[in-house]
């Protein structure tokens, strides 16, 4: 995973690539590996991810590939974060559209919880933060931003004008 953190990355984007389908298919495969092979995938986790989204749009220029690599990592990661503080409930995602500075960016929210200070997104402490690691290097490379505040992993992207 080092190595793949060190290598450039070739951002393949397409315009018209829909923020909260791309989400819901990460969760999709997701909820159907978890059905089939809970323990291995999840950690345990023993309810579904469940995703809220906005009605509004949140449509932006993206490499489709890269980014749901970079989803499916922070979700998993923020499964075994949700595992440690509440073992009996679902992953909520959320999706919404926010001002930020001159542009509109699309949100995503993953609730987890958990009030630690620590910035796995910048982080090399383990295999989890190496992936949150190379995850927000995606997100930043498409001009967003991945952090942690208040219990909530939070990831930015610009949107279409």
């Amino acid at each position: 995973m080092i190595v793949e953190y060190g290598r450039p990355l070739d951002l393949k984007k397409q315009t018209g690539t829909d923020l909260e389908k791309l989400a819901r298919e990460v969760v999709a495969n997701l909820n159907a590996e978890n059905l089939s092979n809970r323990p291995a995938v999840t950690g345990g986790l023993s309810g579904p991810i469940v995703v809220e989204a906005e009605s509004e749009s949140l449509i932006g220029e993206f490499d489709r590939v890269l980014l749901s690599e970079a989803f499916k990592w922070i979700s998993l990661s923020a499964m075994k974060m949700l595992t440690n503080k509440a073992p009996s409930g679902p992953l909520e995602i959320s999706l919404k559209g926010a001002a930020f500075e001159s542009r509109r960016d699309g949100v995503i929210e993953w609730n987890v919880f958990d009030s630690s200070a620590h910035d796995p997104f910048h982080s090399f402490a383990g295999s989890n933060e190496i992936r949150l690691s190379l995850a927000a290097r995606i997100i930043e490379a498409h001009g967003g931003s991945a952090t942690r505040d208040h219990g909530v992993l939070c990831v930015r992207l610009p949107l279409a004008s």
